[in-house]
């Protein structure tokens, strides 16, 4: 039976893992501390390992990271908390099992056509990329080393209920909910001919919950995606048809820095599914079907 002490439960990633989490029998309790009782991002490195010696958990889960903002924004959200918990969890919870959700924007540009594997060498073409990559690596030593038994997981393009505007879709679905209530015939977008792998944040949050249970890990790193690629376009498009809307979709301007560069990308999820027994479990469609549900109850 499992302890979990999960930080970002109220993330968009971390909301679904959190459901997931605590549906499953294994687990007998997850804890969620929430900024006032502990700020990941802001809190000291004594304030973290009292809490974890308090908590005594057997898995701690960070779904905490940042997309946009400074150099040292995404360095702070993303590399530094992976360091203050691989730190903190040295002293006071040296047993844990440390998991980090990382990007796939930590192997930058790949050939077109191409499934990358978690042997892919990574370059990442931004400073988003460049800050995930550092805490992957972290974590990647301190599991080789023994020092942890710290897991990354590499999350490609993650769709779902809940998204936000900072994502793609999720700013897609609010405007073509509000083009159809309104009546209006044209949204605008950024650039849509980018081939992306769409996986449901659901099927997110199941991996977290494999990874957690695993008895052992022979690998520190996973992809977490869909197996599958799509153009942007024809994603909207589909969300779009889904949703009633029939008026233009312009495409103006430049994508997010993050992964303006990247053309292509897909994820081979194939060590995740013959380590971990873990499979993608919703195709584009159901996940654009509980996307607009979502919208739609807003």
């Amino acid at each position: 039976m499992t302890r979990v002490l999960l930080f970002g439960a109220s993330g968009f990633i971390g909301t679904h893992v959190r459901r997931a989490l605590e549906s499953d029998p294994r687990i007998t309790e997850v804890e969620c501390p929430g900024r006032a009782t502990y700020d990941l991002l802001h809190g000291t490195p004594e304030g973290l390992a009292a809490l974890l010696r308090t908590s005594a958990p057997d898995v701690v889960v960070t779904c905490v990271g940042a997309l946009a903002g400074s150099v040292g924004q995404l360095v702070a959200a993303n590399t530094v908390v992976a360091a203050k918990l691989l730190d903190a969890a040295a002293t006071a919870a040296p047993r844990a099992r440390l998991v980090r959700l990382g990007s796939a924007g930590e192997y930058g540009v790949v050939p077109k056509g191409v499934a990358v594997t978690e042997e892919q060498p990574t370059r990442p073409v931004s400073a988003y990329g460049v800050s995930h990559l550092a805490a992957t690596r972290l974590f990647q030593l301190a599991g080789e080393s023994g020092q942890a038994d710290a897991v990354s997981l590499r999350v490609f393009n993650p769709i779902g209920p809940g998204m936000s505007e900072e994502n793609l879709l999720g700013r897609a679905a609010a405007r073509i909910r509000h083009a159809v209530a309104g009546g209006v015939p044209e949204i605008t977008l950024g650039p849509l001919s980018a081939y992306r792998d769409f996986v449901d944040v659901r099927d997110v949050a199941a991996l977290v919950v494999a990874v957690s249970l695993a008895p052992q890990l022979r690998y520190r790193v996973f992809n977490v995606g869909s197996g599958r690629t799509v153009t942007a376009r024809d994603a909207i498009e589909l969300l779009a048809a889904m949703a009633g809307y029939g008026g233009r979709i312009r495409e103006t301007g430049t994508g997010p820095q993050r992964s303006t560069a990247v053309d292509w990308i897909q994820a081979d999820v194939s060590r995740a599914r013959r380590e971990l027994g873990w499979a993608p479990g919703r195709d584009l469609a159901t996940s654009m079907k509980d996307i607009l549900a979502a919208e739609e109850a807003r």
